[in-house]
């Protein structure tokens, strides 16, 4: 199959694609796909999503989360790594092969996002990336029109993250970000509890996340030929190649750039995206933030992966609501309230083998102060939160019925604001002001220098 780069340059194929002269047979886009593959649901009335970015969460979580369902066609994957590419072309061809029975090609290979975004039959992208390209992807993909789900964390700044909401809201897409505890039972149905009162007045928020071990020195190695290394690092600054900086080339295990903070802020956000996200929930603030920040953290003083270690920070909210955050703490939310406490956690379950949650000892999914607590039902005239069954089919419901999903961007961006803020307070080690409206540091030019990032020239994020 002739991929775009063989039979057209870039600028020239994008060019083309613009003006919508550029033949699906030419990129190899089979016209027609027998309808054994997709049930009852016509190619008309499918989604067709393409998959930028297919390490670990892509090919455990993403991919097999959308392809469960017929009205929807994964009918493209990019990734700078050419391998990595072409193992998830396999991976999608041999399970629509085993789904329809007959031998089925029709995917697209693709090495740079941007083509992938210029085929016009593609409605819809996954953006599960290292999370430094989360949000300009975001932001390219949905001013070429198309529908996003997007992993956790929103942005690896604030200032990225802004922009990334901004654009989605002039868009007019739907855009999913992958906070999929929202779709869990329990996290939806502890957040009722502490809206309707069960607990009493909320008081104190505990979240604990998982910790991340610091890491050796590593030496420069040389880049693999597979691997477009420039475009892989965006937007952050050169540095040198070494394999544990950026992802196995043999496997899919946990990569290592999630413990470098040129590409993230660590546990904070990699997991506190989701603890805090529903905090929000059921405290009623995921459209501001905190009012007030502080804390510490151990940071490595040596090695390559220099993400925070031990930390413990706090947060005031505008509504007198205490948010303790620590990797001290059991791995979940806790709600405590005048009347006693809730505590929600994602239990013995893992979105992927490698994730932390699945080396840790199972906890409790749901637990209260009072068991009668965990059996009371939500009346009629209560508050009732969205219901979602699953976080990649309730994004596709939302394309479809062009409504908004259940972690729509704004909300997204937010959760991760926090997280943000948090570390911020780590990296200062002071009590931080904010205005969540503004989305500023009071008079404090120093902590406003964390909003933002130097950008590399070539990959910039260019503000509209």
């Amino acid at each position: 199959m002739m991929t775009p780069n063989e039979s057209l340059s870039r600028r020239r194929f994008l060019d083309l694609a613009a003006k919508g002269t550029v033949a699906s047979a030419l990129i190899g886009i089979p016209s027609i796909v027998p309808s054994s593959v997709f049930g009852k649901n016509a190619p008309s009335n499918r989604i067709n999503v393409g998959a930028i970015g297919t390490g670990r969460i892509s090919r455990g979580h993403d991919i097999p989360g959308v392809w469960q369902y017929d009205n929807a066609l994964i009918m493209a994957v990019c990734d700078v790594d050419a391998n990595r590419a072409q193992d998830a072309k396999k991976l999608v061809n041999d399970y629509y092969s085993k789904k329809s029975g007959k031998d089925y090609d029709g995917v697209q290979v693709y090495g740079d996002y941007r083509e992938l975004l210029a085929n016009k039959d593609i409605d819809a992208v996954l953006v599960s990336t290292p999370d430094h390209w989360h949000a300009p992807m975001v932001i390219h993909a949905v001013q070429a029109g198309k529908h996003v789900y997007m992993q956790k964390p929103a942005s690896l700044t604030i200032s990225e993250g802004r922009m990334m909401a901004d654009a989605v809201k002039r868009s007019g897409t739907i855009v999913q970000v992958g906070s999929q505890q929202r779709s869990s039972s329990q996290f939806r149905y502890a957040a009722e509890l502490v809206r309707n009162g069960r607990i009493g007045q909320l008081k104190t928020v505990y979240v604990g996340l998982p910790g991340d071990p610091s890491g050796d020195e590593e030496k420069e190695m040389p880049i693999p030929k597979n691997l477009n290394y420039d475009f892989w690092l965006g937007t952050t600054p050169e540095v040198y190649y070494t394999e544990k900086r950026v992802h196995p080339q043999v496997g899919y295990d946990r990569p290592g750039w999630l413990r470098c903070e040129q590409f993230g802020a660590g546990m904070i956000t990699g997991w506190g995206s989701h603890h805090i996200d529903c905090a929000h929930w059921a405290m009623n603030t995921e459209l501001t933030g905190p009012v007030e920040i502080w804390g510490k953290a151990d940071f490595p003083k040596s090695g390559l992966w220099d993400v925070h270690g031990i930390f413990r920070t706090e947060a005031l909210y505008e509504n007198g609501v205490r948010m303790v955050v620590s990797n001290e703490l059991p791995n979940g939310i806790k709600f405590e309230g005048t009347d006693g406490w809730v505590f929600v956690s994602r239990g013995d379950a893992a979105v992927t083998s490698s994730d932390p949650s699945a080396k840790q000892q199972a906890s409790k999914a749901l637990d209260a102060s009072d068991p009668k607590l965990l059996t009371t039902e939500i009346g009629p005239n209560e508050i009732h939160l969205a219901v979602s069954k699953e976080h990649h089919g309730n994004w596709l419901e939302s394309i479809a019925a062009n409504q908004q999903p259940i972690a729509p961007a704004e909300v997204g961006h937010r959760s991760c604001s926090a997280c943000l803020l948090h570390h911020a307070a780590m990296k200062l080690n002071r009590k931080l002001y904010w205005d969540p409206q503004k989305e500023q540091f009071k008079n404090d030019a120093e902590a406003n220098k964390l909003l933002s990032r130097p950008q590399r020239k070539a990959y910039a994020i260019k503000r509209v």
